[in-house]
């Protein structure tokens, strides 16, 4: 089974509507997703900013508050000495969401905290408290691990935040500092980073949709009048050939077959009959010249089917055998031509075509005696001109024989048109017809 697949044109033509709601849709599903992106970034951005300020917090505090106050009796543990230390601690350092400080030595025990309960428990490092132990100065930052052990008073507060300052004992032993921040803070930075960026942002990709849908509708609206300027292009070039293949067909019927099968008979009578040697030699040159008139009337065929080859040979040449097709109907022909060598072969061929058609007509329909074809390039244009001074029609009902099926110069002039150019007629009955053809070069 031979299945046929349907082209675009043949489901139909483009809704401009239809385009324009593809086109919006697509950009809603654009301007979405961007939502979605600068939600995701703006959030990590304030998370992430939200995090550096903690450990900029958690820096000043360890080294403008704790880091002075930690003298020997807080490392050995008196009670004053902690009390003191601790009262300093929930005035200038427990506040908004810092909730829990610790104090730690070298060998894991917890010198301070705001828990009593794990002063003096010793608990084993990890690897980025003793990165902050042993650099001095500086701060690192990581969720806590409320499963392990030093945690476990922790877990109320569900998610935090741990900073850790390496700062230095009043021996200059070195000491850890350990801030725990409340980790809603920095969720609620970084949704207050997104609600900052985010309308801006999508008010602008919002308005960017808004201002390119009436170019949308303008392109929408243009291709569909090119996809209807396609369809009535290719109709009239369909209708065109149709009608060239039946005035082919017809001028063979009615001409060289017409002659040839005349000829036919002739030749046949003759040799059925007796003719003298007279009768024979008479047949024999009107024969000959008979099938010379019908050689040319292929060769006049030949040319209108396949035309000749501009590139190798010529608009001049091409013109030429228009121009002889003409003499053999008894037609004074005057051919000129200037500079249409040097023309492009699209420009070439498109002037070829329309001297083709109008050559036809010419010789169809005019009764002219004197035809002029005057081909030349003038200012970067390439220009055709056919005038004769044949019997003319009346220019007014130039439409009226296109809708009857004179296609041949409508085509022309649609070619033309497609390709930047234009084709005028000039014509009255009695006076002649004079067409002018123009191709940007």
């Amino acid at each position: 089974m031979v299945r046929l697949r349907r082209s675009r044109t043949d489901r139909g033509p483009i809704s401009t509507v239809g385009l324009l709601v593809r086109f919006t849709a697509a950009g809603l599903i654009v301007l979405l997703s961007l939502a979605a992106l600068i939600a995701v970034v703006a959030r990590q951005a304030g998370v992430e900013q939200a995090r550096e300020s903690a450990r900029q917090v958690a820096f000043v505090t360890a080294r403008g508050v704790v880091e002075p106050r930690l003298d020997a009796g807080v490392i050995a543990g008196q009670p004053l000495a902690l009390q003191s230390f601790d009262t300093a601690m929930r005035k200038y350092v427990l506040q908004g969401s810092l909730v829990r400080v610790k104090v730690w030595n070298a060998d894991g025990r917890i010198v301070y905290s705001d828990e009593p309960r794990l002063i003096g428990q010793q608990f084993p490092l990890g690897p980025e408290e003793e990165a902050a132990l042993r650099q001095q100065g500086s701060s690192a930052s990581e969720v806590s691990d409320l499963s392990r052990p030093e945690n476990r008073f922790e877990i109320p507060y569900k998610k935090l935040l741990e900073v850790y300052v390496g700062i230095r004992g009043p021996q200059g032993e070195p000491t850890l500092f350990e801030a725990y921040f409340q980790y809603q803070a920095v969720t609620d930075a970084g949704k207050a980073a997104w609600q900052r960026f985010a309308p801006p942002a999508l008010g602008a990709l919002l308005v960017l949709e808004l201002v390119q849908i009436p170019f949308a509708w303008s392109l929408a609206r243009r291709v569909q009048r090119q996809q209807r300027e396609r369809e009535r292009l290719l109709q009239h070039a369909v209708d065109a050939s149709d009608a060239e293949r039946r005035r082919i067909a017809g001028e063979l019927h009615d001409g060289v077959v017409q002659e040839l099968t005349g000829l036919n008979y002739a030749l046949d009578a003759m040799r059925l009959g007796n003719p003298s040697e007279g009768q024979r030699a008479d047949l024999i040159a009107e024969s000959a010249g008979r099938l010379r008139a019908s050689i040319g009337s292929l060769r006049s065929l030949l040319v209108d089917i396949y035309p000749p080859n501009l590139a190798e040979e010529g608009l001049t040449s091409a013109l030429a055998e228009l121009a002889a097709g003409l003499e053999r109907a008894g037609v004074d022909v005057r051919l000129e031509t200037d500079g249409v060598e040097e023309l492009p072969p699209a420009a070439a061929a498109l002037l070829f075509r329309a001297a083709q058609e109008v050559v036809r007509n010419v010789a169809a329909h005019s009764g002219a005696r004197e035809v002029l074809i005057k081909a030349q390039r003038i200012d970067g244009r390439g220009v055709l001109i056919v005038d004769d001074d044949g019997r003319g029609f009346d220019e007014s009902r130039l439409d009226e024989r296109s809708s009857n099926g004179h296609l041949g110069l409508r085509s022309i002039g649609d070619l033309l048109a497609e390709s930047g150019g234009t084709l005028t007629v000039r014509a009255a009955p009695g006076q002649g017809t004079r067409v002018e053809a123009e191709v940007p070069v």
